[in-house]
């Protein structure tokens, strides 16, 4: 698979959570970021996604411990949350 076709995989996906929350942060955090993901980030953000949303939320919100194989540069980048669209 192309990597603009798994790149459009992994936006579904991520938007397709479950819940609205979730949405917003995996979603959004997914179209802030992953235009610029080379394969590796890609294959990390695939795998981070068969986690629940429950523990993705908590490792990023840091009210949870971040296991070691996802705590990294992009859950790092997740934890800033200035990507999660606020309506005004």
């Amino acid at each position: 698979m192309d990597h603009a076709t798994r790149l459009k995989r992994l936006r579904f996906r991520a938007w397709h959570r479950g819940t609205k929350e979730a949405d917003l942060m995996i979603g959004g955090f997914c179209d802030a970021h992953c235009d610029s993901w080379d394969a590796a980030q890609v294959d990390w953000f695939e795998a981070l996604l068969e986690e629940q949303d429950v523990d993705i939320m908590a490792w990023a919100m840091g009210s949870q411990p971040c296991p070691p194989q996802w705590d990294g540069a992009a859950m790092h980048a997740m934890r800033t949350l200035d990507f999660v669209p606020i309506a005004r």
